[in-house]
């Protein structure tokens, strides 16, 4: 099993310098390269500093000159929100400009607050329908001369411009969770990237079971690869673990604030959730955020991650966005490589 690093800038309040953002989510990259990793991901979102991140493509431009190594990844790009020349193009650029390092995340998007504003009236059903129909249609951009008469897109015949780098083109994943999405992206030959989120090892389980279902269901396509995303945090003791179990408790009850979007938005930012209200939110107190997600000794972690890796997941993303402070972040992230990684090794 591979392991990489899955980051953005995440921002709960306006103390958090935006520059200064920007130059840890570098450093934490940097150090995943120097450390061995496989790939940095990074996502897309719009308008919501929670997530700072407009275009993935510009961050790994720059983390393509910044790093050695490590394959560069969308997690992911929002599918409706592209055309699928513009997105052919700008992939094939950053494959080129990263030596062919890159892989190209794909979903349909997970907030209302975003549908809103960039594509109003859309739900996630619709976006779903868009991802479907992308996936195809880049493909045959990056191939040459295609000309497209879809339900979403409709164009002359088109090239890329440029092509990519890697042939036929980078490697394709798609986020999946519901069965359907699986078996499109098994059907269209493309990788999977899963998330349990808040859920538990069982959540984990069941994402693979839909997998291997899809995979059955197409045995003339070669079996495609399956990467597991979650928060991770590598502590030194109990009293470390509880503070990260705190710490990502409040991370996600803010997630759960975004998705439910019913809170007031100011400059981007949501209102501060009160105390009570976290303490109330009972899915994603810190006893069940230690429990669900990896957090843990080395040791621990190893154990979960072997289950992990029995279960048939190729790739393993450390979620790093956890609302913690910089030097928390790089310090679990600094004890993964050292002490968690040289398990798997080889």
């Amino acid at each position: 099993m591979k392991f990489s690093l899955f980051a953005h800038m995440e921002r709960l309040d306006a103390g958090q310098d935006q520059k200064q953002l920007y130059d840890e989510f570098i450093a934490l990259c940097e150090i995943a390269d120097r450390g061995g990793m496989h790939a940095i991901w990074t996502g897309e979102h719009h308008g919501m500093d929670f997530t700072i991140a407009p275009n993935p493509f510009i961050n790994l431009a720059d983390l393509a000159r910044r790093t050695r190594n490590v394959r560069l990844g969308t997690g992911t790009v929002v599918a409706p929100f592209w055309h699928p020349i513009k997105l052919a193009g700008e992939a094939a650029m950053v494959d080129i400009i990263s030596d062919g390092r890159l892989d190209i995340g794909i979903a349909r998007g997970a907030y209302n607050f975003e549908y809103q504003r960039l594509s109003p009236g859309m739900d996630a059903w619709g976006a779903g329908q868009r991802l479907r129909e992308m996936v195809p249609a880049l493909k045959a951009l990056w191939a040459g001369d295609h000309a497209m008469e879809g339900e979403f897109w409709s164009f002359p015949a088109t090239t890329s411009a440029p092509k990519p780098l890697q042939k036929p083109h980078p490697p394709i994943w798609v986020a999946a969770r519901d069965p359907n999405s699986h078996e499109f992206a098994v059907a269209n030959g493309c990788n999977v990237q899963v998330t349990p989120l808040w859920l538990g090892d069982e959540e984990v389980e069941g994402l693979m079971t839909r997998f291997n279902e899809a995979c059955a269901k197409h045995p003339d396509v070669s079996r495609p690869k399956i990467m597991v995303l979650r928060h991770t945090y590598v502590g030194t003791g109990e009293a470390d673990l509880e503070q990260a179990a705190r710490e990502i408790s409040v991370y996600y009850n803010y997630f759960g604030a975004w998705f439910k979007n019913e809170k007031p938005i100011r400059q981007g930012l949501i209102e501060r959730l009160t105390d009570d209200e976290i303490a109330a939110n009972a899915m994603y107190a810190p006893d069940v955020m230690r429990r669900n997600n990896v957090v843990g000794t080395p040791d621990e972690v190893i154990a979960r991650l072997k289950h992990y890796e029995a279960l048939g997941y190729d790739e393993y993303s450390f979620w790093i966005d956890t609302g913690m402070s910089f030097e928390r972040k790089r310090a679990s992230l600094e004890r993964f490589i050292a002490s968690v990684m040289p398990a798997f090794a080889g």
